[in-house]
């Protein structure tokens, strides 16, 4: 009884507090992410007040995160929409992908972690976060813009890309042998295609199986089906996080919306609890000896990825301050970097790594919104400070006045 006392009070004071710092990082207007993060380095190993009995819940929520976030962010997506984003933004993908993952894999390889911590690593400074970008845009008036379609395409090649790479960092992580490793990736590849292939020709009949007027109904239909297809994923090393991502894209229509809906709330619960996990068992005296690389590879990744969205702005014919604003907003890490370093911490494989990863996206989920709001306007004003050419100086002269004034832009929706 008096166990049971000590889970209910710890348990509880941890959602109130969760609630407590989200309200918090909302009037600062800002991802909560940093302080769920401060919050678990502040009651795990090494902290404040480091929590016990209710450690094992908590373990079993920050599963459950992951798989909702995985769950509400395939929901986002229909199977044509990745398929159309496959074949003709591919190559901004594969810009995005070397830009940002070979940073992360040269700093593993350079501090000797070996090539596996190399892969993780890599994934961590390659996939931006898809929660704070898509709140950044909101917040910003941006949604209509022209560049936003650009920024929302590399998310989507990103999220695809992990239904690849998640199976892969799982083997690895398990030091299964390469011919288990190309078996466990062969049923992944294959699994995703399935899925893709009969959410796109049956959507509308899945759909409608799950489809229920009550959202009670709905709820324990969707959030059971997607924890029994989880487990069977993992089951099969295949990733329980792609098993619940799968799901997502293969319901469509009012069922996604539906589901959408009533899942956010219980999505927002777990992974704000997943963030705190990965805070608790991350020391925080292990973060000083590396918050000097995990700075340097900060502003390594901001720059490729201001560069990365600049390249596709630019390729979809965006003019120059879309251009920025789109390198901009793509900086912000956040969920999946934390959910990429979380496999590697639990595996055990570089005891740096979580403590390196925390310091890399708590930098990043900070400055993100703020080089979304600024990358713009600084590169303008640098570029304005250029001294214009000589001949370009007479042409100015020879012209009239009239001639020279351009039109005023607007909020940026016809750039």
């Amino acid at each position: 009884m008096h166990s049971s006392a000590i889970f209910l009070i710890e348990f509880g004071a941890i959602i109130l507090g969760l609630g407590l710092l989200g309200r918090l990082a909302g009037r600062l207007q800002f991802s909560p992410i940093p302080l769920y993060l401060l919050a678990g380095l502040a009651f795990g190993e090494g902290g404040l007040l480091p929590l016990g009995a209710s450690e094992e819940f908590v373990a079993i929520g920050a599963e459950i995160g992951v798989i909702l976030l995985l769950l509400m962010l395939g929901l986002e997506y229909t199977a044509s929409d990745l398929v159309s984003n496959l074949k003709t933004q591919y190559p901004a993908g594969l810009v995005d992908m070397t830009l940002n993952a070979l940073p992360g894999a040269a700093l593993a390889l350079l501090m000797g972690w070996g090539p596996v911590a190399a892969v993780v690593l890599a994934g961590v400074t390659w996939i931006s976060s898809s929660g704070v970008i898509a709140k950044v845009l909101g917040d910003l008036g941006r949604l209509g813009n022209r560049e936003t379609p650009v920024i929302l395409s590399i998310l989507v090649l990103e999220d695809l890309a992990m239904a690849v790479y998640l199976p892969i960092i799982t083997a690895l992580l398990a030091g299964v042998s390469l011919a288990t490793g190309s078996v466990t990736l062969a049923i992944a590849l294959g699994v995703a295609g399935l899925v893709l292939f009969v959410a796109v020709r049956y959507g509308r009949v899945i759909s409608r199986f799950v489809s229920s007027d009550d959202p009670e109904k709905l709820l324990l239909v969707v959030l059971g089906l997607t924890l029994l297809v989880a487990g069977i994923a993992q089951q099969l090393q295949v990733s329980a996080a792609v098993g619940a991502f799968l799901v997502g894209i293969a319901l469509s229509g009012e069922v996604a919306e539906g589901a959408h809906n009533l899942l956010a709330p219980l999505r927002d619960l777990f992974a704000a609890v997943f963030f705190v996990f990965f805070g608790l068992h991350t020391d925080p005296q292990s973060i000083p000896p590396v918050i000097l690389p995990a700075l340097g590879l900060a502003i390594v990744t901001a720059l490729t990825k201001i560069a990365t969205g600049w390249w596709a702005a630019r390729r979809a014919g965006i003019s120059a301050k879309g251009r920025w604003r789109a390198g901009g907003t793509l900086v912000a890490r956040g969920e999946f970097s934390i959910v990429i370093a979380g496999l590697a911490v639990t595996a055990g494989i570089e005891p740096q790594l979580g403590p390196l990863a925390t310091a890399y996206v708590l930098v990043l989920v900070i400055i993100g919104p703020l080089t979304a709001r600024y990358t713009e306007p600084i590169a303008m004003w640098l570029a304005g400070r250029r001294t214009p050419a000589p001949d370009t100086l007479l042409a100015q002269r020879s012209t009239p006045a009239a001639e020279t004034l351009e039109p005023m832009e607007d909020s940026g929706r016809d750039r």
